[in-house]
C-alpha cells in the first residue's frame, strides 16, 4: 500500500491533464447547461462578498459542509439537509454542487431556509483550493454524497480536525473493479473517511475491500429509496396538473412517462406511443430527458415521424390532440411528473449501459419499466423484481407488448405500483438514521 503523501503526489501529478482533457467538453456543457462564466470563479476558490457575508452569517457552533455533484446527489441532499435542519435547530449547512442544472436546485433550497443553508460551486480539487474552502467555510464537518470523495480535500480536513463523512454511499461493481486495480493508490485516502453509511449490505464488504475499517462502515439503507424522505409537495403537483391541462392535457387521460432519457431513446419511445394510440386513443407521452440541453435534438427527431412536442419551457406551447406529446425541457421536476404518470419507463435502459433511477417512480407509486441495460442499479433493480414491482423488458417492441397490458389492465397495474412501494420500505428510516450518524459526529 502507498502512503497517503505518495498517493497525493501521484494524484496531483495527474490531476492537471485530467482537468486538460475534460474541460473542453466541460466548458460545452457548462453553456448548454445555462453555466456562467463568473461561476468558474468560485470552482478556484473565489466567491463575491455577498456570498462570503452569508457563509459567515451561517450558524458557527454547528455547520456542516455537503458536497452533492449534479441533480440525482443533490436530490438525495435535499431529503438530507431537509431532515437535518429539522433536527438540529442549531445548523447551518454550505451545499457545494458541480454542474449548473445541481446548482440550480441546491439555489432553490437556499432559498427555502435563508439563513441556513448556502449554495455554492464546488471548488476544484487542486492543492490549496479545498483547504482555502475549508478555512472559508468552518465546517465542523464534511458530507460528501454518495462517490465524492476527493483526495485533496479530503485530506485537507484530515489535516484540520474536520470529520469526514460519506453518506448513501454508492460503489458499483463497475467502480469496486476499477478501484481495486489501483487499491494501493486510493486505499490510504479511504482510510482517512470516519464513516462510511452505505445502502446495502453488501457494500460493507466493498467498502472494506477498499481499505475502509469495518467499525467506520454503517448500514443506514438508502436516503434516496426511503419513503420516508420523500419530499413532493403536493402544490407542486398541483402546479403541474395545471400546467397539463394548459398545454391540452387532461389529467384524467392515460399518461406514458419517459424518465431521463438518453441520446436515441426519445423517438423510440415516441413510436412506442404511437403504436399503443391505436389501442389506447387517448393516451399522452410526457418525455423527460436527463440533460434538457438535447431539447432542439429530441424535437428534429420527433418531427421526422410527425409529431410536434409541446415544451415545458414554452408556456404559449400546446399538444397536437392527434399525438399528444409534451417535452419537459426544465429541470427539477421529475419526481412530481412521475406521480402524474399512468406508466413510467426509465431512460438510460435500452441504447446505453447503466440506466437511471427508478425509485421515483417506485415511490409514487407507479408501475415501472426498464430496458435490459440497468448496471448501475442492480441491487435496487434485483429488490424490485424480486417483489414484482417492476417489469424488466428486452427491447422497445416487448415494451410496446407490456405497456399495451398494464394500460388495459388496472389490476395489474395497481398490483406492480403498490408491490414496488411496498419494496422500498426495507430503506424506511434511512434519512432519520443517517442524519443520527451525521450529529453523532459533532
Amino acid at each position: 500500500m502507498a502512503s497517503k503523501a505518495l498517493s497525493l503526489i501521484l494524484y496531483n501529478l495527474a490531476l492537471p491533464f485530467g482537468l486538460a482533457f475534460m474541460l473542453p467538453s466541460a466548458f460545452i456543457k457548462m453553456r448548454r447547461r445555462n453555466g456562467r462564466w463568473r461561476d468558474l470563479a468560485q470552482r478556484l476558490g473565489w466567491h463575491s462578498k455577498k456570498t462570503q457575508k452569508a457563509i459567515a452569517a451561517l450558524p458557527q457552533h454547528e455547520r456542516f459542509w455537503v458536497h452533492a455533484v449534479s441533480v440525482g446527489e443533490v436530490g438525495v441532499a435535499k431529503k438530507l439537509i431537509t431532515r437535518l435542519l429539522q433536527t438540529d435547530a442549531y445548523l447551518g449547512i454550505v451545499l457545494s454542487t458541480t454542474t449548473p442544472t445541481g446548482h440550480a436546485l441546491a439555489v432553490e433550497l437556499a432559498a427555502q431556509h435563508l439563513g441556513r443553508v448556502v449554495a455554492i460551486y464546488s471548488p476544484v480539487d487542486l492543492p490549496g483550493i479545498g483547504r482555502l474552502m475549508l478555512e472559508i467555510i468552518q465546517p465542523t464537518q464534511l458530507v460528501l454524497v454518495e462517490a465524492e470523495v476527493w483526495p485533496n480535500l479530503t485530506s485537507a480536513a484530515e489535516r484540520l480536525g474536520i470529520p469526514v463523512s460519506l453518506v448513501n454511499a454508492r460503489l458499483s461493481p463497475r467502480s469496486e473493479r476499477r478501484y481495486r486495480k489501483f487499491r494501493w493508490l486510493v486505499e490510504p485516502i479511504f482510510r482517512l473517511l470516519h464513516q462510511v453509511l452505505v445502502q446495502e449490505e453488501s457494500d460493507i464488504t466493498r467498502w472494506q475491500g477498499l481499505g475502509v475499517e469495518r467499525d467506520r462502515i454503517h448500514l443506514a439503507g438508502s436516503i434516496k429509496y426511503d419513503p420516508d424522505g420523500a419530499i413532493v409537495l403536493p402544490v407542486k403537483i398541483d402546479a403541474l396538473h395545471a400546467v397539463l391541462t394548459q398545454v391540452g392535457i387532461s389529467p384524467q387521460q392515460p399518461i406514458l412517462l419517459a424518465a431521463s432519457t438518453h441520446a436515441g431513446e426519445e423517438i423510440e419511445l415516441a413510436r412506442v406511443f404511437q403504436h399503443l394510440r391505436e389501442k389506447i386513443h387517448d393516451l399522452a407521452l410526457l418525455i423527460v430527458p436527463r440533460h434538457v440541453e438535447r431539447r432542439a435534438e429530441i424535437t428534429a427527431a420527433l418531427n421526422t415521424i410527425g409529431i410536434t412536442p409541446a415544451l415545458r419551457s414554452d408556456s404559449l406551447s400546446r399538444v397536437d390532440p392527434n399525438a399528444p406529446v409534451f417535452l419537459i425541457d426544465t429541470t427539477g421536476e421529475l419526481a412530481a411528473w412521475q406521480h402524474l404518470a399512468t406508466l413510467v419507463v426509465v431512460g438510460k435502459s435500452f441504447l446505453a449501459e447503466g440506466g437511471q433511477n427508478p425509485a421515483e417512480a417506485a415511490l409514487a407509486q407507479k408501475p415501472v419499466l426498464f430496458g435490459p441495460h440497468m448496471e448501475n442499479f442492480t441491487p435496487l433493480v434485483d429488490l424490485l423484481l424480486k417483489h414484482g414491482g417492476a417489469q424488466q423488458v428486452a427491447d422497445f417492441k416487448e415494451l410496446t407488448s407490456a405497456c399495451l397490458t398494464l394500460l388495459q389492465n388496472k389490476p395489474k397495474a395497481f398490483h406492480m405500483a403498490h408491490a414496488g412501494h411496498k419494496a422500498l420500505q426495507i430503506h424506511q428510516g434511512a434519512t432519520q438514521r443517517s442524519v443520527e450518524r451525521l450529529l453523532e459526529q459533532k
